[in-house]
């Protein structure tokens, strides 16, 4: 891991990053959001209710990446390798070989669940993400209403036509995007 030495650096990697995380943590909330207004809950949409509810969002952010990121899963690894399998792998190192046959091991499946989980997350979060922002701009005007599955295959095969770049040229592409489109609008708008 290269440690930049110069706050311009700094700055250019937190935006960068930005890009990359953003699109994958900040899109929950957002979901999370509209839900709350657009359900069976009855909210009217007023400032301190949208206030209310992202008050709320950010803080289980900051709870479930302190509490499960920081102290938990950055301490749960086998030799600096993380993920289910790896730490599946963790768990068999000391188990008693006479128990049962690995094949029968409920931790497998366990592992192999959580790991089927984790794939399928990864496959479904990106067509999902893409669909919801391409539906956003039905919320301005419906003329968008007939390319909505259009536009969402087009920017997702040009996402998946850069992805093999790195997440360096993506995070240099949507970081800026992403800084501009959070902080331009107050929180309120959000509703819509």
């Amino acid at each position: 891991m290269v440690v930049p030495t110069s706050s311009q650096c700094r700055a250019a990697l937190a935006l960068s990053a930005l890009g990359i995380v953003y699109g994958d943590i900040g899109t929950s909330p957002l979901y999370a959001l509209r839900a709350c207004f657009h359900s069976s809950f009855n909210l009217a949409v007023t400032k301190p209710n949208i206030l209310g509810i992202l008050s709320l969002i950010v803080w289980a952010l900051v709870l479930v990446v302190t509490v499960k990121y920081l102290w938990f899963v950055l301490r749960a690894d086998n030799e600096g390798e993380g993920g289910i399998l790896a730490l599946f792998a963790l768990s068999q190192r000391h188990r008693p070989h006479a128990t049962y046959p690995l094949r029968l091991n409920p931790l497998i499946l366990l592992a192999l669940a959580g790991t089927a989980l984790v794939y399928g997350d990864g496959i479904i979060t990106p067509a999902l993400s893409v669909l919801s922002a391409v539906e956003g701009l039905e919320v301005g005007t419906s003329a968008y209403q007939t390319y909505t599955v259009p536009i969402t295959v087009v920017v997702l095969i040009l996402l998946f036509a850069a992805q093999h770049r790195g997440t360096g040229v993506i995070g240099r592409l949507f970081g800026p995007i992403m800084a501009s489109g959070s902080w331009r609008s107050p929180p309120w708008e959000f509703a819509a």
